[in-house]
């Protein structure tokens, strides 16, 4: 039965981004949004893809601060959803958005170069 994580993966997605927008109030976690939550079928573990704005160092800041604040993350979890065992989490950066970004940059600029070539 692959329905039971994908609806906690979104509860917990909803969840998430609630509780790190305002109950965490950790300075070096940045603007971060919640792209994805994966649980694994037996419901121990779920991957949080985030996504982060601003640089590299401030992505890396994000990450830590949010490692410290998982002990608390997983009990906010724990009392918003009920579950006999609330999941490991895991985060995890959201290549996708970079990746798609990239993609368009690319795409943009074969454009301008096609448009260069027929002036």
């Amino acid at each position: 039965m692959k329905l039971r994580p994908t609806r906690i993966g979104e509860q917990m997605k909803k969840e998430m981004s609630d509780i790190i927008s305002r109950k965490i109030k950790d300075p070096r976690i940045g603007f971060v949004t919640v792209t994805d939550v994966q649980v694994t079928g037996d419901l121990q573990q779920a991957k949080v893809y985030i996504s982060v704005l601003g640089d590299e160092e401030q992505k890396q800041n994000t990450l830590k601060g949010l490692a410290k604040a998982k002990g608390f993350i997983r009990s906010e979890i724990g009392q918003r959803i009920r579950l006999r065992k609330t999941p490991e989490i895991l985060f995890e950066f959201d290549e996708s958005i970079d990746y798609g970004n990239r993609i368009e940059t690319l795409i943009g600029e074969l454009h301008r170069d096609r448009k260069d070539d027929h002036e």
